[in-house]
């Protein structure tokens, strides 16, 4: 885990949400503000940067590799951009905590620097499979090392040219295809990265705003090495991972009516909603506007009776890492939920649907895992203890399942929700959720 000690969330049950909510600032787009604004000429502000570990990390690493880097002070941050090759050698290797995003991302964007350095992070991040990036960053040139097993640490040598790559991603990942295209802008020649699947593109967005061109046919993405990034201000909507959390919490707890402001509604990003809706949900699409390139809104959901379904694989990709939360819904819905072509799920920060699955069936729920998904019959939640194995997304899905169960769930191993949503008590209580936290419990 990235935070030291266990923290055990205590979240009594029933109640509802309500009122008027803003939720931290989306960390793909705040890891990606920092690594381009970093690489940039001039200056790039950025407003509405997630101050959780997971972006902290990022920022860290590029603060090492000399940049100049002011805040983050109330999301705000001012980045002082060195160029294309304006990165140095840092002293030790960048430990990037429990951050994939980071780790991922930055083995394209380091690999073409001529720099030599090595990635690390916690056990987390550490069990994560790695070859899936060095492999074809390997076949562009680079020269970067995996462990035996296939993980980090990831060791970084310099080499003397990247080749521009044409590849077909073999899962949908928007990490691989973020590392791939920045990675291309080192490379000779173009990049080509096809998807199997609409994953999110945050990355290509970013690069256009900062000047650089992207070029897009259906599935395929291209990108030419050489050019450079301008310095610009970068406006970051609230995380829509971390607003499902109480879209969820609200279309399960009887009375509830909650406004969620100012959330980025990136198209690759609307699977929670899209999924929720044909579970019965009642979510309104409010005030649509744009903010640096992504398209944001208010979000008013309503508590209302949710029917389980058969999930769409097309919306998986889209909805990867709202499944958690999705589960706590499927849970709560009358008749049963069935999840497929979702074996992604079981390499994120935990085995996500073996974890989901046990902490179900310890509150009673039944929840049969699959090898790519999840089988869940809805009905009671009756409480009791729950293991998040230090994933954040799980211990923040389970504290919601409070607002339907009959006793208290205590949910063990929570240090890490400050990875990505730092304040979620906080806000969570001010919504109406019972939660408590304290330092101890179980490790």
């Amino acid at each position: 885990m990235s935070s030291s000690g266990n923290l055990l969330f205590s979240v009594e049950p029933g109640g509802r949400l309500s009122g008027t909510l803003r939720v931290p600032g989306d960390k793909s787009i705040s890891h990606r503000s920092i690594m381009l604004g970093s690489l940039a000429e001039g200056v790039t502000r950025v407003s509405g940067f997630l101050e959780g570990e997971d972006s902290l990390a990022t920022l860290t690493a590029f603060r090492r590799m000399g940049v100049e880097i002011e805040g983050p002070e109330q999301g705000r941050v001012v980045i002082h951009g060195v160029g294309m090759h304006g990165l140095k050698t840092p002293s030790d290797p960048l430990d990037l905590g429990n951050s994939g995003t980071s780790m991922r991302l930055l083995a394209g964007l380091l690999v073409g620097q001529g720099l030599g350095l090595t990635l690390t992070g916690d056990d987390s991040l550490s069990s994560r499979p790695m070859r899936r990036v060095t492999e074809p960053l390997a076949r562009m040139g680079a020269r970067i090392t995996p462990s035996a097993e296939g993980t980090a640490p990831l060791r970084i040598q310099p080499t003397e040219a990247l080749n521009g790559i044409d590849y077909r991603l073999p899962v949908a990942s928007a990490q691989i295809k973020s590392c791939l295209l920045l990675a291309g802008l080192y490379a000779r020649g173009d990049t080509c990265i096809t998807e199997p699947a609409p994953t999110r593109d945050h990355t290509e967005r970013m690069l256009q705003g900062f000047g650089y061109p992207v070029q897009r046919d259906g599935s395929r993405i291209c990108i030419s090495g050489g050019g450079t990034l301008k310095g610009c201000d970068v406006d970051i909507p609230a995380d829509i991972s971390s607003a499902a959390f109480f879209l969820v919490g609200a279309a399960i707890a009887p009375g509830s009516d909650l406004l969620l402001r100012h959330v980025g509604m990136n198209p690759t990003r609307t699977g929670v909603i899209d999924i929720l809706r044909r579970m019965g949900a009642e979510i309104e699409v409010l005030n649509p506007t744009e903010a640096g390139g992504e398209p944001v809104v208010d979000l008013r959901v309503r508590s209302a009776p949710l029917r389980g379904i058969r999930i769409p694989e097309d919306q998986v990709p889209l909805a990867i890492d709202e499944f958690p939360a999705l589960f706590v819904a499927a849970a709560c819905a009358e008749g049963e939920t069935v999840l497929t072509g979702a074996g992604e799920l079981r390499v994120k920060e935990s085995d996500r649907i073996q974890v989901m699955t046990d902490g179900l069936n310890a509150i009673g729920v039944d929840a049969r895992p699959t090898p790519d998904g999840m089988i869940i019959r809805g009905g009671g939640i009756r409480g009791g203890e729950v293991q998040s194995h230090g994933d954040h997304r799980i211990a923040m899905a389970f504290a919601m399942a409070a607002l339907r169960a009959r006793d208290e769930i205590r949910i063990q191993e929570c240090a890490n929700v400050n990875t990505s949503f730092p304040d979620f008590v906080g806000l969570s209580r001010e919504a109406g959720l019972n939660i408590s936290q304290e330092r101890g419990g179980r490790p």
